[in-house]
């Protein structure tokens, strides 16, 4: 929970300093001429409606919150063959009433000694020989150290998003995601978006030309609050933290991190260049619980005075503003009522399956937006990834990519709490870590209900 020696000059473990996303702001030769790449060259995915059959794959359930049974759900849902052979979790209700769901919708029944409760409950899920995969859907703070473990353990893996809270579990991601390819193993993450067809399509354009030069971007999850839980008297601080984990900062990393980290990774996607700083600011006005910020506005700075704007807000009776946009010297790339492309007169220069409708039109045919729908459930398109790619051996590894888009979101949370503009190399110095050292239930020393980051404040006054 401390956040010690939050700037330093330390080595970064692992990984150098200067780390970071591939710059791909232009894509034109030596000779001026723009290169144009094919989605394959650019690695976009297949989009099957469902994974190609193959060997049995079992796997470790390890969170069993409305989350974790939701990608349960989803993995089971992806394909043929595929079980739910081992659940983990910290609390013993959480445990049952996904088991409960799974078993009711799949017929699926994990025997109780195959149902691990405890702090330690992932270890002895990933210690079981004949799982080939685990789906890693805890509170964001255990992230890091169960993707390691993971790894170490030669699984493939599915990590929801984001994959850390602090810079400290950013090291430990990316040295893991490293590993993993040494390995051959599949990582694919919950960054939804990167698994939509109509987001790759745009991508590819984006790369291609369509919209000039990229000079900035925006990303936005502006909504209504969000869930709470109350504390009661039965329950212990670690208890209570666990149970409203969203709200409380060193289990989710806040807000920022866990919702608008989608749209950061877009705009970090399409841009593909890391920020050199990001000042901002952000405050707590009406959450009714734990200790995080309810509103952000953070300016990310990059080289030749490239910006991104990334605002997060969870405040019932304001606007509603889910989108990114990614502005170019030809026209700019948004999501807000419907992805396409657009130029500065107004005019459409892409939009999402209407090549699909022109190429219909010429044959005579019905579209396929007529037939069946252009776009998959993205969260259950993320399973099919994963299936495929270990069924077909092709390695998709995603870690590394939420690791940096995830950083970006950090970066940005901490010049908001800290009221100060901190650059690139600074937050990927940084020993910055939240969380108790052990894990036990009890009391936790450091968390204080309703107190949340001062900007302006050393940690602690």
């Amino acid at each position: 929970m401390k956040r010690r020696e939050f700037l330093t000059n330390a080595a970064l473990i692992g990984t150098g300093a200067a780390a970071g996303v591939p710059a791909i702001l232009t894509s034109c030769s030596k000779s001026g001429s723009r290169k144009i790449f094919t989605p394959q060259e650019l690695g976009m995915y297949t989009f099957s409606d469902s994974a190609p059959d193959g060997k049995p794959l079992k796997a470790a359930l390890i969170g069993c919150g409305d989350r974790g049974t939701g990608a349960a759900t989803q993995f089971l849902s992806a394909g043929k063959y595929l079980q739910i052979t081992a659940m983990a979790d910290i609390l013993p209700d959480r445990i049952n009433a996904s088991h409960a769901v799974l078993n009711k919708h799949f017929n699926t029944n994990v025997p109780e000694e195959k149902r691990f409760i405890g702090f330690d409950s992932y270890k002895k899920a990933l210690d079981l020989a004949d799982i080939d995969v685990v789906l890693l859907t805890t509170p964001t703070h255990f992230r890091p150290e169960h993707f390691r473990a993971a790894v170490d353990a030669g699984k493939h893996v599915f990590m929801e998003k984001p994959c850390a809270v602090d810079p400290a579990g950013i090291r430990t991601v990316i040295a893991a995601a490293k590993a993993a390819k040494s390995k051959g193993l599949t990582v694919i993450t919950g960054n939804q978006r990167r698994h939509s067809r109509a987001y790759w399509e745009a991508y590819v354009q984006v790369r291609n030309g369509a919209i000039g030069e990229i000079l900035s971007g925006s990303a936005h999850w502006d909504q209504g609050a969000w869930w709470n839980k109350y504390p009661r008297k039965e329950w212990s601080d670690m208890e209570y933290c666990i149970r409203n984990w969203f709200n409380i900062k060193w289990l989710s990393g806040d807000h920022i991190l866990d919702q608008a980290i989608h749209n950061i990774d877009v705009v970090t996607w399409f841009m593909g260049i890391k920020p050199v700083s990001a000042s901002g600011f952000g405050g707590r006005a009406r959450r009714l619980t734990g200790d995080i910020y309810d509103f952000f506005s953070v300016d990310y700075y990059y080289e030749n005075g490239r910006k991104m704007l990334c605002t997060a807000r969870q405040i019932d009776g304001t606007e509603y503003n889910v989108s990114e946009q990614v502005y170019g010297t030809k026209g700019f790339f948004t999501t807000k009522d419907g992805i396409h492309l657009e130029d500065y007169d107004g005019n459409t220069i892409w939009k999402f399956g209407e090549d699909q409708k022109t190429s219909a039109q010429k044959t005579g045919e019905k579209s396929q937006s007529e037939t069946k729908p252009l776009e998959k459930d993205h969260y259950q398109q993320e399973h099919i990834h994963l299936v495929e790619s270990i069924r077909q051996n092709t390695g998709i590894n995603q870690a590394e990519d939420l690791a940096y888009s995830t950083l970006v979101a950090i970066l940005g949370r901490e010049a908001a709490y800290t009221g100060k503009s901190i650059t690139w190399e600074e937050i990927m110095s940084s020993s910055l870590r939240y969380g108790p050292e052990t894990y036990e239930f009890g009391k936790l020393a450091d968390y204080h209900e309703g107190v949340p980051p001062i900007p302006g404040k050393a940690p602690g006054q």
